[in-house]
């Protein structure tokens, strides 16, 4: 199964867009021990939400978009992991050993749509 780690942080931390080489050097080992391993299959950090935007469509209306940064809001995306794992148990565990690398981070863990998955469900 897949599963997509995406990592929240506080983009007012200074560390959040400025990593110390350090932490790259970290992340850089890491990368290369899930990718040997086979655990990922894709990162990415993104930049800070000053050069994003956010797309809204309520119901019944038309989709707005409004730049960043984002005020209403203090942890934004700061990017994500696509891994494989057997289970959610396991996609948890390596939300946890992927939180470890950072001081101070949230990780959203969610698996990933199989085709398969939507077989049989209906839209309501």
């Amino acid at each position: 199964m897949r599963f997509l780690l995406m990592h929240r942080l506080d983009e007012s931390a200074p560390e959040a867009w400025n990593p110390s080489p350090e932490f790259m050097e970290k992340i850089g080992a890491f990368v290369q021990d899930w990718t040997e391993r086979g655990i990922l299959i894709a990162a990415e950090g993104v930049h800070p939400s000053e050069r994003g935007s956010i797309v809204r469509k309520p119901r019944g209306a038309n989709p707005t978009a409004t730049d960043g940064p984002f005020t209403e809001t203090k942890e934004v995306i700061g990017g994500f992991a696509l891994v494989n794992a057997a289970d959610l148990a396991q996609a948890v565990e390596y939300a946890r050993q992927y939180a470890d690398l950072f001081a101070e981070v949230e990780v959203e863990v969610r698996q990933v749509v199989e085709a398969g998955d939507l077989e049989g469900v209906s839209a309501e």
